[in-house]
C-alpha cells in the first residue's frame, strides 16, 4: 500500500474520498492500511479515508450475487458518501465510523481462517470449525477493544461475516492454505504454487506483533504464528489450545 501510493500522492488534490479495500497491518509501524494512507497522503485527508470490508468473494460479486459489506470512515458524512457510491442492486453497503474495528477484523480473520483450514485438513469436523470461528470472533473483539475500536464490530459483517466466509468458503485462499497444511504439505511448496496471495501468512506476524504491543492474548492466532513461522507441529498447536487454563466464555474485553 505504501509503495503504491507514494507516487500517487502528488496527484491527489482537493478533497477526494480514498477507500482502502486491502486488509492487513504494516510490518514495523503496525499501522492498518488507512493509517498508512494517512501517512502517505497527509493528515488533512484523514476524515475522507475509508475502509471497505466484509464477506465478499470477488468472483461472486462480479457475477452479481447478493452481497453485503461495511464501509468505515472517521466521519459519518464520509462513510455515508462512500456507502452511496458503492451501493448497487446486488451490492449492499452498510456504514460505520469504527475504522479500527473494521480493519483489524479484516486482518485477523485471515489468520483464523488458516487455523480453520488446518483443522479441516487434519480431519476434524464441523464442531471444531465452529469453535475456531466463534473463539476467533472473541479474539478479534479483544484486539479491537485494546486498539480503541468497538468490540461489537467484530460481530458484524467485517468481523463475523467475513470470518465465517473465509473459514468455510471453497474460494478462500487462507482456508485452502490451511487445508493443505493440515494434510501434511509444506508451506513453501504451497506458496510457490499459489497464483494469489494468502494474506494470513504475513498477517499472522503483524497481528501477533500488534497484540504483543497492546498486551492482548490471542491464543488461536498465536498458535497459527508458531505453526507457520516457528516450526511447531499442527498436532502440538491443537494440544496447546486445548490445554489452556479454564476461563469464562467472555473475558478480556
Amino acid at each position: 500500500m505504501r509503495e503504491v501510493f507514494r507516487p500517487v500522492a502528488a496527484l491527489i488534490n482537493g478533497e477526494p474520498l480514498v477507500v482502502s479495500a486491502s486488509k492487513g497491518i504494516e510490518a514495523g509501524s503496525l499501522k492498518t492500511m488507512t493509517g498508512v494512507l494517512v501517512d502517505v497522503l497527509g493528515e488533512h485527508h484523514r476524515a475522507r479515508i475509508g475502509a471497505l470490508s466484509g464477506p465478499s468473494f470477488a468472483r461472486e460479486v462480479a457475477a452479481g450475487m447478493p452481497t453485503a459489506v461495511t464501509v468505515a470512515a472517521p466521519e459519518k458524512v464520509s462513510a455515508e458518501r462512500i456507502q452511496q457510491l458503492f451501493s448497487g442492486p446486488t451490492f449492499r453497503v452498510y456504514s460505520s465510523t469504527d475504522v479500527v474495528g473494521v480493519e483489524l477484523s479484516g486482518a485477523s480473520k485471515n489468520v483464523i481462517a488458516i487455523a480453520a483450514g488446518v483443522g479441516d485438513g487434519m480431519g476434524f469436523g464441523h464442531s471444531t470449525r465452529a469453535a475456531v470461528i466463534t473463539r476467533g470472533i472473541a479474539e478479534t473483539a479483544r484486539l479491537v477493544a485494546a486498539a480503541g475500536g468497538d468490540p461489537q464490530t467484530s460481530s458484524g459483517l467485517s468481523g463475523a461475516g467475513d470470518l465465517i466466509l473465509t473459514c468455510t468458503g471453497d474460494l478462500s485462499r487462507n482456508r485452502t492454505l490451511g487445508l493443505r497444511l493440515g494434510r501434511g504439505e509444506k508451506l513453501q511448496d504451497i506458496l510457490s504454487e499459489m497464483r494469489m496471495v494468502a494474506e494470513g501468512v504475513r498477517n499472522s506476524q503483524t497481528v501477533i506483533a500488534l497484540a504483543t504491543k497492546l498486551g492482548v492474548e490471542l491464543p488461536i492466532c498465536e498458535q497459527v504464528y508458531q505453526f507457520l513461522h516457528e516450526g511447531k507441529s499442527a498436532k502440538d498447536a491443537v494440544a496447546s489450545l486445548l490445554s489452556r487454563s479454564a476461563k469464562p466464555e467472555f473475558w478480556g474485553v
